[in-house]
């Protein structure tokens, strides 16, 4: 028999649903950066072995949209919930569980398995060493660090299964790859008999585009600071590949005109560092020399207007 099935990965901004993403395909399929809202769309990456398909889905960080971009963001999360065949549910050692308190009671209904996924406890080990080291007089500092790392790990747990009381409950570290592997053999378990759903070939659902406005995008995220990354969305306007070489065009867009400048910077420098650094990042992705060529548009509207967004593939279905 052949087992097949989507694995979704869902939960709050930063909590490193990315990083896992990426250990669990192999392949460095979404962004990943210490910015919240790095991921904005739904990337889907299948693993394929001769007797099984695993379609996993990144989904963005379930937030309160402020705008219609957001509200598509959360469309995408939203998404992951109604054909998942098995769920990963993405959190921390420092997040509050009952925060998006709305998303996680829909979670709470949910039939099918539910794997509740307490990333990066390899921190509490680090704050039970920095509790230990002399001069660590504070109160409050001494309260929150009280017990060692894996009483705090249990006191965790036991607020988590409270919460989803059906979920099994794994640590994990997906930075430093702990528990990935345990976790990897509980989801082949699960999974249901069926048919492949994509060519045993085909890592992802995404064109190549897609990733150049990925990569583009991910370097904006790294080297500027503050609204602008938030701001800023890339469309590749022409993508021609050759046997030798791809060569790309991309625009930039921002929502004001300081931002433009900012994105530029003086004498272009700004840019020509996020065009240098893309570049490499496109190469090694694609595996072969690509010519890149980058420029900044202002669109007032981008993040507000439906129509804008549709055309940079917010539109989940």
């Amino acid at each position: 028999m052949h087992k097949a099935g989507f694995v979704n990965i869902v939960g709050n901004p930063n909590v490193g649903k990315s990083t896992l993403m990426n250990q669990l395909v192999g392949e460095r399929i979404s962004i990943a950066t210490f910015k919240a809202q790095t991921t904005r769309h739904r990337i889907m990456g299948i693993v394929n072995t001769d007797d099984m398909q695993i379609v996993f889905s990144d989904t963005p960080g379930v937030l309160k949209p402020n705008y219609k971009m957001q509200e598509m963001m959360l469309a995408f999360s939203e998404s992951a919930l109604a054909d998942a065949d098995v769920l990963l549910y993405v959190t921390d050692v420092v997040e509050d569980p009952e925060k998006n308190i709305d998303f996680l009671e829909k979670v709470q209904q949910m039939k099918i398995p539910v794997l509740l996924l307490i990333n990066k406890i390899d921190e509490l080990a680090q704050k039970s060493d920095e509790a230990d080291k002399p001069g660590k007089s504070d109160k409050s500092d001494q309260s929150d660090q009280s017990g060692n790392s894996d009483a705090r790990l249990g006191r965790l747990v036991e607020r988590w299964h409270k919460l989803l009381p059906n979920a099994e409950i794994l640590p994990i570290s997906a930075k430093n790859k702990f528990g990935v592997d345990i976790l990897l053999k509980r989801i082949k378990e699960l999974l249901p008999d069926s048919p492949p759903y994509f060519g045993k070939d085909q890592l992802t659902d995404k064109p190549a585009r897609f990733f150049v406005s990925e990569i583009i995008r991910e370097k904006i995220l790294l080297y500027y600071d503050k609204e602008i990354p938030y701001s800023v969305e890339v469309r590749v306007e022409s993508f021609k590949e050759s046997e030798k070489n791809i060569h790309i065009r991309a625009i930039i867009y921002v929502e004001r005109d300081s931002q433009k400048g900012i994105i530029i910077g003086h004498q272009g420098y700004a840019l020509k560092k996020v065009g240098m650094e893309s570049r490499k990042a496109l190469e090694k992705f694609f595996g072969k020399p690509i010519f890149l060529e980058t420029y900044v548009k202002v669109d007032k509207d981008w993040r507000s207007s439906q129509k804008e967004l549709n055309i940079f593939g917010y539109n989940p279905e």
